[in-house]
């Protein structure tokens, strides 16, 4: 390029800086932005247009824009204007200076000056990309970090305002129920955490993933149908069983979730036939006789005590219905009453303690409880 050009140019970068600024005015987005923003998007423009004079000084030798363009501007300006808002700033500077060609150049060299406006504006549109890729990635391992931690505190029952404020700044919002899902541990977990994200997304949902005791945990919160969401995001989980524990309300609520889920992963093994998903709840035997303290208490409050209180002989009745191998006639005739009486009693059973004594199952877990409230009421 010749120096006239050049001489040109640079003698107009000022002008060419405050109407690039002007340009920018009209987008919505770029008028929104907070003083300090808008005066660090000028830098990044007016370090762009002194590559550019640069580069027309010398247009062989000049090395080709890069990152450090942006580098005038702090970090934190990559969160503020994203990628596609950035295309639109360069478009803007690169339209202007299209427009003042006739204006720029020596007489003669137009074309020239306009193929260095595009060979230029291509360089910084790659370098841009670049800024906010590495970005994304710096973004992207911070966030893991972030949710790895959110994950361990929930494991651990740590669910104070930091917890909460740092799954926050993951996305997390206010639901109708939270749970927690456990499954084994992915051969490929990047992999399997962008399927579980990208199906979350699709249903409105929010997620977060980590490793915990030797399988993979997921706590899943939204609105709506808490059964459909559950089984959409199960099925995006690795082959092999998926416990999910029980609702709640919050994110505060969801360790005794998680707790649950975890001892129904460590004891699903025993329930070889175990739909999937299952629910916490349905391993409660399996957990129960493994040592899940969770699960003793469960039976001994909801199912024991329930039984115990409620009268009527129910205890009593279940007892003997276990005692003689599930027989209504046998019971009747172990407690002196009338068949009826035990089909009465066996009703009530299952309105008060919910579970089925004809139901093998059910009954496991009554067994459980029947010996546990023996042994050690509450």
């Amino acid at each position: 390029m010749a120096s006239p050009t050049w001489r040109r140019v640079q003698q107009a970068s000022g002008r060419l800086s405050r109407l690039a600024v002007q340009r920018m005015d009209e987008l919505p987005w770029f008028a929104a932005l907070g003083a300090r923003e808008r005066a660090e998007v000028g830098l990044v423009v007016q370090a762009g247009l002194e590559a550019f004079i640069r580069s027309l000084r010398q247009p062989f030798d000049a090395p080709a824009p890069g990152p450090e363009i942006f580098a005038v501007a702090p970090r934190q300006l990559v969160r503020s204007v994203s990628l596609k808002q950035t295309v639109q700033l360069i478009r803007v500077v690169v339209g202007l200076v299209d427009e003042e060609v006739p204006r720029l150049a020596a007489p003669g060299e137009d074309d020239q000056l306009r193929l260095q406006v595009l060979r230029y504006s291509r360089d910084i549109a790659f370098a841009a990309a670049e800024v906010h890729a590495s970005a994304a990635e710096a973004r992207g391992a911070w966030d893991a970090r972030v949710e790895a931690g959110v994950v361990e505190a929930l494991v651990r029952g740590q669910v104070g305002e930091f917890t909460l404020a740092r799954a926050t700044s993951l996305g997390w919002t206010k639901g109708e129920w939270v749970t927690a899902l456990a499954g084994r541990a992915p051969s490929s977990p990047d992999d399997t955490s962008g399927e579980l994200r990208a199906a979350a997304r699709h249903h409105g949902l929010c997620v977060l993933t980590g490793e915990a005791g030797g399988g993979l945990l997921v706590v899943l919160g939204g609105t709506g149908s808490a059964r459909e969401a559950v089984d959409a995001l199960a099925a995006r989980l690795p082959d092999g069983p998926v416990v999910v524990g029980p609702f709640v309300d919050g994110l505060e609520q969801v360790p005794d979730s998680v707790g649950e889920a975890l001892a129904g992963l460590g004891a699903v093994a025993a329930w070889p036939e175990a739909p999937r998903p299952v629910d916490s709840g349905e391993l409660i035997a399996e957990r129960a006789v493994l040592g899940d303290e969770r699960a003793r208490r469960r039976l001994l409050e909801e199912i024991h005590s329930p039984l115990t209180q409620a009268g009527g002989d129910l205890l009593k009745t279940a007892c003997a219905f276990l005692d003689v191998g599930g027989s209504i006639e046998g019971t009747a005739r172990a407690l002196f009453v009338h068949p009826n009486t035990v089909r009465y009693r066996l009703r009530r059973i299952a309105e008060v303690a919910g579970r089925d004594l004809t139901v093998p199952r059910s009954a496991h877990a009554v067994r459980l409880a029947v010996i546990l409230g023996r042994v050690d009421p509450l």
